[in-house]
């Protein structure tokens, strides 16, 4: 099952590799009335997708303690999960994590710093590869988990728990999303905050997207093959 938090932040080039691991996809929007009744203990993949919001902002979007509670419980089941931008934000805070305001935009193509357990994940497939990035938000790091990635703006970057759980706070999964325009204009005023042209990072998309994608195809792969049931 995929959450998505806006319909224009869905699983874009991950889609290949869940499907290619056999999964039948099945999409849910915290938006739909039918969300706050759904069990996301049941799916055999959780899939939690990107968002604008903060998990700070439950006053305004009441849906996120919702969705927490749900997910607390299956990653105490240790269900498998894959959360992006805003889905490992809510891995965080369901582990226990703050999670809050960065400071700074970060926003664009570039590598994610691979150390060294890193390596030894499926993590290593993006390294020294440039991916999109957009985000302003960050986390502590939850206890008991493994941090795998970094970048100069934020150290926490990617994250694992074992076989079942992976956290990332890039987007691998864009690069050949046509979506990707109705990011530039829709989120317009990130681009002002960051200091990014638009005609540049669409350009950076062009160069960079496929093999980003490319990347983050494998990375998930790999993840899938290693879960365990």
């Amino acid at each position: 099952m995929i959450v998505r938090h806006v319909p224009r932040e869905g699983a874009a080039g991950y889609l290949q590799p869940i499907e290619a691991a056999g999964y039948q996809i099945e999409r849910i929007d915290v938006a739909s009335p039918d969300f706050a009744d759904i069990d996301l203990t049941e799916p055999d993949l959780l899939i939690m997708m990107g968002g604008p919001m903060g998990v700070y902002e439950q006053d305004v979007h009441p849906w996120i303690p919702v969705q927490i509670g749900k997910l607390s419980a299956r990653l105490a089941a240790d269900r498998p999960t894959l959360g992006v931008c805003l889905g490992s934000q809510m891995i965080a805070a369901a582990l226990g994590a703050r999670v809050y305001p960065g400071g700074h935009m970060e926003l664009g193509f570039a590598p994610v710093s691979v150390n060294a357990a890193g390596a030894g994940s499926p993590l290593r497939h993006i390294d020294g590869v440039p991916v999109l990035h957009w985000h302003s938000d960050t986390f502590d790091l939850p206890d008991q988990v493994e941090l795998l990635g970094s970048t100069d703006r934020y150290a926490h970057q990617a994250f694992r728990r074992g076989a079942n759980l992976l956290a990332l706070q890039f987007h691998a999964e864009m690069g050949e999303d046509p979506r990707f325009a109705d990011w530039l204009t829709h989120f317009w005023a990130d681009l002002d905050v960051a200091g990014q042209c638009g005609v540049a990072l669409r350009q950076d998309h062009d160069d960079h997207g496929p093999s980003a994608v490319a990347a983050g195809r494998a990375m998930i792969g790999e993840w899938l093959a290693g879960i365990r049931a």
